[in-house]
Protein backbone atom coordinates (compact mmCIF):
# COMPACT_ATOMS: atom_id res chain seq x y z
CA UNK A 1 0.00 0.00 0.00
CA UNK A 2 0.93 3.47 -1.23
CA UNK A 3 -0.27 6.45 0.74
CA UNK A 4 0.44 10.22 0.68
CA UNK A 5 4.46 9.16 -0.07
CA UNK A 6 4.50 6.38 2.51
CA UNK A 7 4.44 2.95 2.18
CA UNK A 8 3.52 0.25 4.01
CA UNK A 9 4.52 -3.58 3.39
CA UNK A 10 2.34 -6.44 5.25
CA UNK A 11 5.20 -8.79 5.78
CA UNK A 12 2.78 -11.10 7.81
CA UNK A 13 -0.92 -11.11 8.76
CA UNK A 14 -1.76 -12.25 12.57
CA UNK A 15 -5.29 -11.39 13.11
CA UNK A 16 -8.44 -9.63 12.58
CA UNK A 17 -9.29 -7.96 16.02
CA UNK A 18 -12.94 -6.81 14.98
CA UNK A 19 -14.73 -5.74 11.93
CA UNK A 20 -17.39 -2.94 12.12
CA UNK A 21 -20.66 -2.70 9.92
CA UNK A 22 -19.02 -0.79 7.34
CA UNK A 23 -16.49 -3.65 6.31
CA UNK A 24 -13.54 -1.60 8.51
CA UNK A 25 -11.35 -4.24 10.34
CA UNK A 26 -8.96 -3.31 13.14
CA UNK A 27 -5.85 -5.95 12.87
CA UNK A 28 -2.57 -6.93 14.03
CA UNK A 29 -0.06 -7.43 11.44
CA UNK A 30 3.85 -7.23 10.99
CA UNK A 31 4.72 -4.16 9.17
CA UNK A 32 7.48 -2.38 7.49
CA UNK A 33 6.45 1.28 7.08
CA UNK A 34 9.10 2.67 4.22
CA UNK A 35 11.61 -0.36 4.05
CA UNK A 36 11.89 0.57 7.50
CA UNK A 37 12.13 -2.45 10.46
CA UNK A 38 9.64 -4.63 10.64
CA UNK A 39 7.17 -3.56 13.80
CA UNK A 40 4.10 -5.20 15.27
CA UNK A 41 0.98 -2.41 13.85
CA UNK A 42 -2.02 -2.47 15.48
CA UNK A 43 -4.64 0.00 13.31
CA UNK A 44 -7.87 0.36 11.59
CA UNK A 45 -8.07 -0.48 7.62
CA UNK A 46 -10.76 0.30 4.92
CA UNK A 47 -11.69 -2.92 3.55
CA UNK A 48 -9.50 -4.34 0.56
CA UNK A 49 -6.77 -2.58 2.69
CA UNK A 50 -6.68 0.63 0.26
CA UNK A 51 -6.75 2.96 3.32
CA UNK A 52 -5.61 2.76 6.60
CA UNK A 53 -6.35 4.53 10.31
CA UNK A 54 -3.85 5.98 12.46
CA UNK A 55 -2.13 3.03 14.93
CA UNK A 56 0.39 2.40 17.20
CA UNK A 57 3.88 0.10 16.01
CA UNK A 58 5.40 -1.79 18.48
CA UNK A 59 8.85 -3.52 18.26
CA UNK A 60 9.37 -7.01 19.83
CA UNK A 61 10.62 -5.87 23.24
CA UNK A 62 7.28 -3.75 23.76
CA UNK A 63 4.86 -6.12 22.56
CA UNK A 64 6.25 -8.66 24.60
CA UNK A 65 6.05 -5.55 27.82
CA UNK A 66 2.60 -5.49 26.78
CA UNK A 67 1.82 -8.69 26.56
CA UNK A 68 3.56 -9.10 29.87
CA UNK A 69 1.16 -5.69 31.35
CA UNK A 70 -1.84 -7.82 29.76
CA UNK A 71 -1.72 -10.42 31.56
CA UNK A 72 -1.41 -9.55 34.97
CA UNK A 73 -4.33 -7.14 34.13
CA UNK A 74 -6.44 -10.30 33.04
CA UNK A 75 -4.74 -12.32 35.85
CA UNK A 76 -6.32 -9.26 38.57
CA UNK A 77 -9.97 -9.55 36.83
CA UNK A 78 -9.93 -13.30 37.43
Amino acid sequence: MTEKGITCEIVRPIAVLSENERGYTREINLVSWNGGEVKYDIRNWHPGREKCGKGIALTRDEIFALFDALKEVIADDE
